[in-house]
């Protein structure tokens, strides 16, 4: 295509520029197993998604792709969620699995009765069944944290306390009987009705406890309501069984011929709840003697545990261990994507080379996508290690170690900066705060060059503390550019404007549109710019030439002869370090530190951070530093339950208050809730474990179980008091105790074993389960002391007030 014609010639395009198929500037690539550039691509599912379903459509789509691909190119996915989900969903499945087998043989055991236990045990699939029903019917996705705090004795309580009240009633009335059904049916009912009302309160009570976590919202709110929700399910069906399934199934199912001589079970049982009654007895015996010293010992003891759960690190949720590393490459500001992918291949290398039984593959996305779904500068990268699984690795078990030796290897690239992390705790990260670190430090501040100063100053100081992993400072300066600072004066001379003097300068090096060219249904932008090697010189700026409007008056002397002139004469072009990039929040400029936790509870190394920084570091007026991640989570998820936790105590002690109708039989058994946290804290101590949410929603399940057993007790005190009058109070006691030893026990252990599961497995995401399960199991320890041991004390002592 010719563009001028001198001396009858053309001149074509081709004689002064090379025409060729060329490319968008490139913002990004992906690099794969240290062999060089792939392709790739993600799949984002929609919100509110069936992500198994998601996956399962996406690999039967892509077989249809693949058939339609040229030979020897292939679509292999690398990382996929279904493989996290199944080894979570597995650990649930064996965990309830586990905990249902260790609950009915608890049941059969203690009640002495395989048709008792029966029918307390089938419960637990009805009540998951209607659990599972309303879960479907409000939405409420099966997963990890939804069926992470079933606990299949805390559903079956109340039906133990009337199974068993059933059985014992039968025993003691009708020994040596044979009933027919209707006096069978009417003994059942008796009984039934004789217990219902502590049975009922006591689970009302249980579903209540966890009204609170229905009041977190964001994404803790996200995160916890299908967990409660889900136990609400399971406990409000077994509720309903218990007041309809279970009376009629112990007058169809259980012997109406109430034998003299009991059967094997009944003789194992039995004699395992006298040696129980052997030596509870006298110990209850005493402590009714010392009854005073006791309290004043449990109350020093609650406040050791106070001062010990204040002084408890915390943390959101416990890190889950996904199986797969996410890395993040930075690099210093203003470094090439030929340099990104040169260092992503050098790492991706290293760590294969150096960890061939660990490392399966890894994987480098850098910068931005064609689809700029996560936008990213070309000096970072994402880097995903996808591990073998641990029973194959050599060089450590721990992840945490195997974190260590790798960014040991890694440090042969001395201008990289490397931060550890994992995929899906990457991205919850990054959607929490922006930032893909466990911690944010934010700071903020008018003037960018101070805040980078302030920055590093910080960055410095962090790694200085214990627990602190990976320290990212977040480059906001350094970018080299090139300024080009015009001289208007010359501008107006040569009759040229900013604009038109703009509009060369970003043709030249970033690329002009020159219109479209078409081949059958594709179209192209036709683009002119600089050749790539003279688009990297500083002097090819320099001597750039700008057209001179023909209109323009200039002196002959002045008068340039092709009426053009070189940018340098317009303008001063220098080299400085600018900025790399403005973030803000609020409408202020920040500065974000992002730190990645190992080894070290999230609120104690923040505590820490923020003590050090506002000794160490003089900030100027007007600059302010916040901190967010995890910990900005943790501060909002305990500010909702202070509220929340109070308000559900108080409808507790009124439910209290209803059912026994004295203000202080309520209050008697409400110290129940704070004594019985006095083992979940000691077991979260001795277990290392910081306090979580997760935690937090153990104590909640803890309360409603100290809470029943409280209720039980107590009631029977007042039926044997209405019985006999004249029955001396530690008589009475020690009959009511008596009574009651064997459901108390049944309701605890059923509660605490089919938690044990949970608290000792080492699975796929066994994490999250752990501090809730420790904390229950603990907690019931103390609890059922109280119950047996400090609640009668107290019971006497409010007895004798009353004269």
């Amino acid at each position: 295509m010719p563009i001028k014609v001198r001396n009858s010639k053309p001149i074509l395009i081709g004689e002064i520029a090379e025409v060729k198929e060329g490319f968008a500037p490139r913002l990004g690539a992906m690099t794969q197993g240290g062999k060089g550039e792939a392709v790739g691509g993600i799949v984002l599912m929609l919100k509110g998604g069936n992500s198994s379903e998601v996956i399962q459509n996406i690999e039967e789509r892509v077989k249809l792709v693949q058939k339609v691909l040229p030979d020897g190119v292939s679509i292999v996915p690398y990382l996929e969620r279904s493989d996290l989900i199944g080894r979570a969903i597995a650990t649930v499945t064996k965990n309830l699995a586990e905990g249902a087998l260790i609950v009915i043989f608890v049941l059969v055991l203690l009640l002495g009765n395989f048709r008792a236990g029966f029918i307390v045990a089938s419960v637990i699939p009805l009540a998951l069944m209607f659990a599972f029903g309303m879960m479907h019917l409000f939405g409420v996705s099966a997963n990890l944290m939804s069926l992470g705090a079933i606990d299949f004795g805390l559903i079956v309580d109340g039906s133990v306390i009337i199974v068993e009240n059933v059985v014992h009633q039968l025993y003691k009335k009708y020994k040596g009987q044979k009933l027919n059904a209707e006096q069978m049916d009417s003994a059942v009912l008796d009984s039934s009705l004789q217990i219902r009302q502590s049975a009922a309160f006591g689970e009302i009570i249980i579903l209540m406890v966890y009204l609170p976590i229905l009041a977190l919202t964001g994404v803790e709110g996200k995160m916890f309501k299908p967990m409660a929700e889900t136990v609400i399910f399971a406990i409000l069906g077994a509720f309903i069984l218990s007041l309809t399934y279970v009376p009629m199934m112990s007058a169809w199912l259980l012997s109406k011929n109430i034998k003299e001589k009991h059967s094997l079970a009944e003789r194992i049982s039995n004699s395992i709840m006298q040696t129980a009654e052997d030596f509870y007895i006298p110990i209850l015996k005493k402590a009714l003697q010392f009854g005073k010293s006791i309290v004043i010992a449990f109350v020093l003891i609650f406040g050791v545990s106070v001062y010990m759960f204040s002084q408890m690190g915390g943390e959101f949720i416990p890190t889950l261990e996904e199986g797969d590393f996410a890395m993040q490459l930075t690099l210093p500001a203003g470094s090439s994507l030929e340099e990104s992918i040169k260092t992503t291949t050098a790492a991706e290398q290293i760590l294969i080379k150096n960890f061939p039984n660990e490392v399966r593959d890894v994987v480098s996305k850098i910068g931005t996508a064609e689809i700029p779904t996560d936008p990213m500068s070309i000096e970072t990268g994402d880097i995903m290690i996808l591990l073998h699984p641990k029973s194959e690795w050599t060089t450590t078990q721990d992840q945490e170690e195997l974190v260590t030796k790798m960014k040991t290897a890694l440090e042969i690239l001395p201008h990289a900066q490397f931060e550890f992390s994992q995929p899906i705790q990457l991205r919850f990260n990054e959607l929490i705060t922006g930032d893909k670190s466990d911690i944010a430090i934010r700071l903020f501040g008018e003037n960018l060059d101070t805040l980078y100063k302030y920055g590093q100053e910080i960055g410095a100081l962090s790694e200085k503390i214990e627990g602190v992993g990976d320290v990212r400072v977040e480059q906001i300066v350094g970018l080299p550019q090139f300024v080009v600072d015009y001289d208007r004066q010359k501008l107006a001379q040569y009759g040229i404007t900013i604009d038109e003097a703009n509009k060369l300068v970003e043709t030249a090096f970033a690329g002009g549109y020159a219109g479209t060219i078409y081949e059958g249904e594709k179209r192209f932008d036709l683009v002119v710019h600089l050749s790539e090697k003279d688009r990297n010189k500083a002097e090819t700026l320099e001597n750039l030439f700008i057209s001179i409007p023909s209109t323009t008056n200039l002196d002959a002397a002045n008068q340039p002869a092709n009426l053009q002139v070189p940018l340098n004469i317009l303008a001063k072009i220098k080299r400085i370090e600018g900025v790399a990039q403005i973030s803000r929040e609020n409408t202020q400029r920040k500065l974000t530190v992002g730190i990645n936790v190992r080894g070290r509870d999230v609120e104690s190394l923040v505590n820490e951070l923020s003590e050090k920084i506002d000794a160490q570091i003089k900030l100027p007026t007007g600059y302010l530093v916040t901190y967010g991640g995890q910990f900005e989570n943790l501060q909002a998820a305990k500010a909702r339950l202070q509220i929340a936790v109070p308000v559900a105590l108080l409808m507790i002690f009124a439910l209290l208050f209803i059912t026994f109708g004295s203000l202080q039989q309520a209050t008697l058994i409400f110290t129940a809730i704070p004594l019985s946290a006095i083992g979940g804290v000691w077991a979260l101590y001795l277990r290392d474990m910081p306090f979580s949410i997760s935690a937090g929603v153990g104590f909640i399940a803890l309360f409603g179980v100290a809470v029943l057993n409280g209720i039980v007790l107590i009631a029977r005190f007042n039926d044997l008091k209405k019985e006999d009058l004249k029955l001396p109070l530690n008589e009475r006691i020690i009959q009511g105790t008596k009574d009651r030893l064997r459901p108390v026990l049944m309701t605890a252990l059923t509660a605490a074993l089919g938690f044990l599961p949970m608290a000792i497995s080492t699975a796929a995401g066994a994490e999250v389960q752990k501090p809730l399960a420790t904390v229950v199991i603990g907690g019931l320890l103390t609890a059922t002391i109280l119950t047996l041991i400090v609640l009668p004390i107290l019971y006497g002592f409010l007895e004798e007030r009353r004269g």
